[in-house]
């Protein structure tokens, strides 16, 4: 049995996190571990109790959802109400940090922060991780560890192959097609 790395193990929990996001711009989750444990999670979305923008749309000022508070700001608020520290700790996070979160993660102690996909990266928040001496590292989340974005592809493939029906192309190579689009979206043998 092949185990997937530490690295693969903690950016899917984060995308797994960020699948709760109630933010409908962009979803993104943080994991915060230390000691190869994790101590918080957070994703994007509102205050406790407070209206969501999957309910009732973003709050946008200069371009910037107002009502959001982001996950990694999430994930360090878990560890100020529950008393953990997070000097020296690692996250691991779905996107970029944006420079708000940078201080934050910065000021929090932590010093190493491990993003799957670039988002806006900021020039500042770069330099700043590297006047605080935070290593910054790019782990994309490997296809094989977590199915994202399963229905969409779904769907996808699904109107790509009724575009094949409807076309002049041989039918026996549009049906091979979708012999092999339905293998590729089967449920798993569990």
């Amino acid at each position: 049995m092949e185990r997937i790395s530490w690295d693969q193990y903690f950016m899917a929990q984060s995308h797994l996190l960020a699948m709760r996001s109630t933010c409908t711009r962009l979803t993104v989750g943080a994991t915060i571990v230390r000691d190869k444990r994790i101590i918080a999670g957070g994703y994007n979305g509102s205050i406790t109790g407070s209206t969501h923008c999957i309910d009732e749309g973003c709050y946008v000022i200069d371009n910037h959802c107002v009502r959001t508070i982001h996950a990694e700001v999430n994930a360090l608020l878990q560890c100020a109400k529950f008393g953990v520290p997070t000097t020296g700790a690692e996250i691991y996070v779905t996107h970029f940090p944006c420079l708000q979160c940078c201080k934050a993660i910065i000021q929090s102690g932590i010093k190493v922060v491990y993003y799957a996909k670039d988002y806006k990266n900021h020039p500042y928040a770069i330099e700043l991780f590297n006047q605080a001496g935070v290593k910054v590292e790019q782990v994309e989340l490997k296809e094989m560890v977590i199915e994202i974005h399963s229905k969409e592809k779904q769907q996808y493939v699904g109107e790509l192959l009724q575009l094949l029906h409807d076309s002049d192309l041989d039918k026996k190579q549009v049906a091979e097609l979708e012999a092999t689009g339905k293998k590729l979206f089967a449920p798993p043998n569990l």
